[in-house]
């Protein structure tokens, strides 16, 4: 896996050079290129967890992406009316992921998104407790973190 991603970084630095655009949208349109010519060079041959991690990677990143977007606009919006809509708690969130990069890893992407923050894991890595600042249902809450950040950091790891 190593072997591909170097091979994609450094073909996509001879794409940048032969094109002679040093934007950022040049970069990331060099890399997607040349892993799709990396991926077809390689059916038919020894299936490399490259191919589908980079997706899934990917897909993390944009519902990162798009819960932040959500949180700002709600505590923004919390912030610009008046009145107080807040209920805020701390729920104990059980932990599928087990290793420590991926606990941290979900950690950190909970406490980045504004409205919320991880607070502790218990000693046996069983539980994550999270400050939230719009508690409305508890269950809705653990759901909505088991089946985004949990479940895709999973996919990333296994």
């Amino acid at each position: 896996m190593k072997n591909k991603f170097l091979s994609n970084i450094l073909l996509t630095f001879v794409w940048v050079a032969l094109t002679g655009d040093f934007s950022f949208e040049n970069y990331l349109f060099g890399f997607f290129l040349n892993f799709n010519i990396l991926w077809l060079i390689s059916i038919g041959r020894k299936r490399s967890t490259y191919f589908t991690i980079v997706p899934k990677v990917i897909l993390l990143v944009i519902n990162f992406l798009y819960e932040l977007v959500k949180a700002n606009l709600e505590v923004a919006y919390e912030v610009i009316t008046p009145g107080f809509k807040m209920r805020p708690g701390i729920i104990m969130v059980p932990l599928d992921v087990q290793s420590n990069i991926g606990i941290t890893l979900l950690a950190n992407m909970i406490s980045l998104t504004p409205g919320t923050l991880s607070i502790d894991v218990s000693n046996d890595k069983k539980v994550l407790f999270v400050h939230a600042m719009y508690l409305k249902d508890r269950e809705k809450f653990i759901r909505g973190i088991k089946n985004g950040f949990e479940r895709r950091i999973l996919e990333i790891l296994s």
